[in-house]
Order: C-alpha cells, then structure tokens, then sequence
C-alpha cells in the first residue's frame, strides 16, 4: 500500500505514558512535528493511568520524579499521589501542545518492516500507517502478571489485578485476599485494611520495607520554588546527588547495605510486635536484590487483628477456598492480585517484526539486549524508551527517560544529517559489545549476589532489567549515536535485495 493511503508519519511514538510524552516533547523541541503518539486507552498517563488502586502514589520524591524541562512547583507532597501525577501529564500534554498528535484507542497490533520503502508498517486498532522511525515507549509495567494458579477459574467472586482496579466493587465488609508483597501490595494493604472484614496477605517473599519519609509540602515552599527557580533546582540536585553516591553499595559493594537492613529491621520492630510474625516478615536475602520498599503504614496495618499473613504463599483456588503452599485455608469474597508485569517478556516484542523476518520476542527468546537500551540488531529504525538495562533500583527513571530521549534526537539528526531516505540499524557486534559489558559489571551487584529471585532476572536467570551504573553515567553514554555501531541502510537498487542495501560508515 503506498505511502500517501495507508497515511505516513516521520515518527510513530507508542504509549502515552512519561517515556512516550517526554519522546513528542522532546521532538516538537526538535522542530519535529510529523509525528503521531498511539495509545492504546483513551486518555494519557500510561501507568500512572492505570494504576488507580487505593494508597497508589511514587515512592520516589516527587521533585525528581518529574521532567527537567517540565518542573512542577506545586507538588503537594515528598512523595506525591497517582492523582496528582497523572494530572502533572495532563499538564504536560497540554502546556506542550501534544493533543493534536494523540491517537486514542489505538493499540499496536503489528510493525513489520519493509526493507524496500525502509519504513515501518503499522497496524492499529483505528487504522493502518507507516512511520520512518518508530519509538516504543510501552514502558516495563503495562501489561499487567497473573500467576498460573490451579483452580482460579473456579472462584465464584471478584478476582482483580492492581494495575486494573474496579472501582465499581465496593470491598468493605468483604473478605479479601492480597495475592504478593511488591511495591503495589504494600500500598494496597494499608489502604483497605480498615474497610474491609478480612484481610488476608500471601507472601512468596518477604520485602525489605524502610521508613517513608512523607509529609505535605508547606504554601511557603510551593511560593519560593515559584519565585526563585534556584531553589527548586537545588532541591532536586539535592535529591538526585544523595541517591548518585548511593549507587556504589547497590552496584560494587553490597556488603555496605547490612547499615540498611538495620534499620529496616528497627523500622519493623517497632510496629510489629509478635515475634513469630517478624520472623515471618524478615527477609533472608541482601536488601536491594529485589526492590526497597517505603512505607509507615505497612507493617502497621499487618499487625491488626483482622489481618492474616500466609508466609507460604498462594497454592490453589478451590471454590472460594484459597490454600497455601503450608495447608493454611481461607475464604474470601474478593482476590486482589498485586503480582507485578511482564516486564522481561515485553507483549509489544511478539508484535514487532524486523528486517530478518523474525519478532523481536524471537530474538530476544535467550534475553532481552540492545545497544545502550535503545536499538536492537537486525530493528531499523526502532528505538526503546526504557529499554534492556536500564530500570533503576534506587532513583528516578525520568532521569533515564531523559538520557534515551537525548539518544532519540541524536539518532534523528544523524538521519538527517545522512540525507535521503535512511535508515539505521545496531550491528550486531555492538550490541554484543555492549551487553557482554553490562553483564559483566552486573556481576558484582547486589540484584545477581543477593541471594533472591527478582522481576530484574528473566526465565533464564539473567538480569536484562537494571542499568549497572549511575544516572550520570548513563546519560554519558547515551549523549550521541556512534554511528560505527550501526549499519547504514538506503533504498534498495531494483535488483537489490528486500531487506534494503547496507552502506558501511567508517568508524
């Protein structure tokens, strides 16, 4: 189908959410606007949209967790709400004129790449198009994890996911099962533990939970950070710095984080005072191999007398009987299950097909990698937001939005620069390069030493997830495209070949 019927666009940017705005930002910054952003629901936020269960809020302070070049003087709280942050993207949207280029209820259904026009072929659910360049920004938490529980299609009550929460189903007086222990769980928790009649926890793994520190942002702080920018800067200098030099225990020595379990356990103590119930709460892993956890409300909540820890977690369903891996039985009305994403086995990947014929979940079937979490070999013209290895464990991910988005309008001056029709695609040896140098600086750390299994690890045990380094560091990295670690590709003479004529640029 040629270009002009199908409806083509320099750039097609997928998801809403902070990767995909901060991508049609930063390309209306860039002189950029033959560009579309398609969203698959019908408003913007991605999983700040999504996640509306009760307690939902960032546990990262909420001066950081926001765009450079979008500051919000008038955060209410450290750690801000999911409504006040998807209200900041509303404002996004808008302060930047980002409206015209939404496309709502338009979910990717397939990319294929053709290697004769070198441009994308997109399938959406209002209508095909093609794209020069495509940017997933889909992010790692949108697709919401349900475990293969037997017997679960024979609950006769709600069963709900935390990132898809009914608002509709009214819980208090009911009997209600948590199914986890994540970030999700522990705010879930606290929340409708007063409401409702019964309130029965399943932990797999216990977290490692530290203090909140949480208050409101006082009128005198809102009006000065309005007033004089300086200060709002500072504070968020302040905020990335103190996490910046906490990066070298989580990375090369996490041996320094037993200070951390220390006061995590003194956290605990403190609000849980039956032994046999911290017993079961502390966990035997190094703190930081899975996710910290904050809160002041947690461990409160657990303690109350219409709560009940299952320590074995979740075996069976039968009926409205739930049965733990000990024997332990329960009955409930409501299953609530707080058990994460796919996130090393991205849903968009089965849709996207690359110049080899081939999906990207088929390459990336031994592990996700691309080069610098961006480019994936054998993808013209393809780049991720949020991408292999670069997840944080202990700062903003709006930091590394940021770098990638840098990495994004370099990629495209670059193509200009090359003049034509272009395309660039990762040569294989650098992502190789690449990866094998993030995994082996990986190695030292405390998400591959601590002694758990973690949402970082994929199913064959390695860590595809988190970024092994600082912010600082990867935003270095990521300032240019190096176009010796790609491959030159132009349109095809007529006896060429389908998947486009490489060119070689000297490195």
């Amino acid at each position: 189908m040629a270009e002009r019927e199908r409806g083509h666009v320099r750039v097609a940017v997928i998801g809403s959410g902070f990767g995909g705005l901060g991508a049609a930002v930063r390309l209306r910054r860039q002189g950029i606007t033959d560009f579309v952003v398609l969203e698959r629901a019908d408003a913007v936020g991605g999983t700040w949209r999504d996640n509306s269960y009760p307690g939902c809020a960032c546990d990262v302070p909420s001066h950081l967790y926001s765009f450079s070049f979008a500051p919000n003087p008038e955060w209410p709280r450290n750690f801000s709400g999911q409504p006040h942050i998807r209200a900041y993207l509303e404002r996004v949207t808008d302060t930047f004129g980002l409206r015209p280029h939404l496309r709502f209820n338009s979910e990717v259904r397939a990319l294929r790449w053709n290697g004769d026009a070198l441009h994308w072929e997109v399938e959406t659910a209002s209508g095909p198009l093609t794209a020069d360049v495509v940017v997933s920004a889909t992010g790692p938490l949108s697709d919401p994890k349900v475990p293969d529980i037997p017997g679960l299609d024979t609950f006769p009550g709600k069963v709900s996911h935390s990132a898809r929460w009914d608002h509709d189903y009214d819980l208090r007086g009911k009997r209600v099962a948590m199914i986890g222990t994540g970030a999700s769980a522990i705010q879930i928790v606290p929340a409708i533990q007063p409401d409702v009649e019964r309130l029965t926890l399943f932990q797999r793994t216990p977290p490692w939970v530290l203090p909140r520190a949480d208050r409101r942002i006082s009128a005198a702080e809102k009006w000065l950070h309005t007033k004089v920018p300086a200060t709002r800067a500072a504070r968020r200098g302040l905020l990335w710095g103190l996490r910046e030099m906490q990066v070298s225990a989580f990375t090369k020595r996490p041996d320094e984080l037993g200070l951390i379990e220390f006061l995590a356990r003194k956290h605990m103590k403190k609000a849980v005072k039956d032994p046999a119930l911290r017993a079961a709460l502390t966990p035997d892993y190094r703190i930081g191999c899975k996710r910290i956890l904050l809160s002041n409300t947690y461990y409160p909540a657990l303690a109350q007398p219409n709560v009940d820890l299952v320590a074995s977690g979740l075996k069976e369903v039968r009926g409205s009987t739930l049965v733990g891996a000990d024997g332990s039985e329960a009955e409930v009305d409501a299953i609530v299950f707080g058990t994460g994403f796919h996130v090393t086995d991205l849903p968009i990947a089965q849709r996207v097909t690359g110049a080899r014929g081939t999906t990207l979940a088929e390459e990336w079937k031994d592990g996700m990698e691309a080069l610098r979490g961006a480019s994936a070999a054998g993808f013209p013209n393809f780049l991720t937001i949020i991408g292999p290895n670069t997840g944080l464990g202990n700062s903003s991910m709006i930091l590394m939005i940021e770098a990638q988005l840098n990495y994004l309008a370099d990629y495209l001056r670059q193509l200009d620069v090359l003049g034509g029709k272009i395309a660039l695609d990762a040569r294989p040896s650098a992502v190789q390069d690449w990866n094998r140098k993030v995994q082996q600086r990986m190695t030292r750390t405390v998400w591959n030493t601590g002694g758990c299994d973690s949402w970082y690890l994929d199913a064959n045990g390695r860590n595809t997830t988190v970024w092994p380094g600082t912010t600082g560091e990867f935003k270095k990295v990521t300032r240019q495209v190096d176009l010796a670690e790609y491959e030159v590709l132009r349109p095809p003479k007529p006896a060429g070949r389908s998947t486009g004529e490489r060119a070689e640029v000297a490195a």
